[in-house]
Parts: structure tokens; C-alpha cells; sequence
């Protein structure tokens, strides 16, 4: 790796798909990774992406840009479009941005905003639930730790509880119209 150029790969990760190249032994063959989208040897994830969240995942060919990007300390913000159960309050979005109290601790002052549902956005596979009397909102929330699941628990903390998370920034490096399952090469990076 000393010798090569630190070169980022950015992916749109689908739906169910998870965030390494090969499974579980017991699970061989039944579900999604890496290896089904990305034929890059000598790259590796900068960070995680849950299974059951879509959007931006950076993997690199360099140790150190990878320690770079994924370690807490850097706080790389990370931003994401978030659906929720329920009519978002501004109350609500005030709590995320001050900061929500979970079990593991208070979390940092975050950006969040109601937003409209984006008109670019892919059709998920499964499909969100939908509930006929209970209507559905997005906010952008813009984060700087990654505590596990984080997302999820602050909006499930302020009474909204997240039906669709789409990761699509890190950082200075962005989804932008990025296809579904499809990546993108970027040579010489550097935070």
C-alpha cells in the first residue's frame, strides 16, 4: 500500500447490503456484500455503513487516509436524509441539534433541518412500510461522532422513529448524482 497513490472509491450503497467483501460462513450465498458491487483489489471501507441504511461509503487503497476518514477524533462530518414516522416538530429538530440525551451519552450538537423528500432519490428494494394514517417526513441531519446507530436512536429519541437513512456526505466528499450500487474512482486523496 506505501507505494500507491491514496486513491478513494466512493459507492452508493444499496439497501441490505453489507459493509465488507465476504459474510459469515453460516450466511455464504444468502446475503449482499461488497464483493457483489465492487472488483477493486487492495480497497478497503472507511467506516461502516449499517446494512439496512443506503447512500455514501468511502473505501481506499491507503491505511492511513482510512484511519483518517473513520476515526472519531477527525470528526468527519457525516450528513444523511433521514424518513421518519410522524409530522417532524420544531421542537424535535431543535432537540437533534442541541444534542440527544442515549443510553451511551449525550450526543454532540448536530445541523438538522426539515427538508422535502428529495426528487432524485432511487426507489428503496423492499419498499418503506407506509401506515395510510400516519404521515412520513424527512429531515437532514448533519453529525460529527458515529456512535453505533446513531442516527436511528437520536430521531427514535425525539419521537420519530427513522424509516429510511441514506447517508450522502463525508466530509468534503459527496453522493452527488451517483447511480444506485454504482462507484466512483478518485485518485490522490487526502482529508
Amino acid at each position: 500500500m506505501s507505494n500507491q497513490m491514496p486513491n478513494l472509491l466512493l459507492f452508493n450503497k444499496p439497501f441490505n447490503v453489507l459493509c465488507q467483501f465476504t459474510d459469515e460462513p453460516e450466511f455464504k450465498d444468502q446475503r449482499q456484500t461488497l464483493a457483489d458491487y465492487i472488483n477493486q483489489p487492495g480497497f478497503y471501507a472507511a467506516g461502516r455503513l449499517d446494512r439496512d441504511s443506503e447512500g455514501l461509503l468511502l473505501l481506499t487503497n491507503d491505511g492511513k487516509l482510512q484511519q483518517q476518514i473513520a476515526n472519531p477524533k477527525t470528526k468527519q462530518p457525516k450528513t444523511y436524509l433521514v424518513q421518519v414516522e410522524g409530522e417532524v416538530t420544531k421542537e424535535a429538530i431543535k432537540q437533534l441539534a442541541q444534542g440527544v440525551q442515549l443510553k451511551d451519552g449525550l450526543t454532540r450538537p448536530a445541523k438538522a433541518r426539515k427538508v422535502s423528500e428529495p426528487k432524485w432519490l432511487w426507489e428503496r428494494n423492499p419498499p418503506v412500510r407506509e401506515r395510510k394514517n400516519i404521515p412520513t417526513n424527512w429531515i437532514e441531519l448533519t453529525i460529527t461522532e458515529g456512535k453505533n446507530r446513531q442516527v436511528r436512536r437520536m430521531t427514535a429519541a425525539v419521537g420519530f422513529p427513522t424509516l429510511r437513512l441514506i447517508r450522502i456526505q463525508i466530509g468534503k466528499w459527496k453522493l452527488g448524482n451517483l447511480g444506485l450500487g454504482e462507484s466512483s474512482l478518485l485518485e490522490n486523496q487526502s482529508i
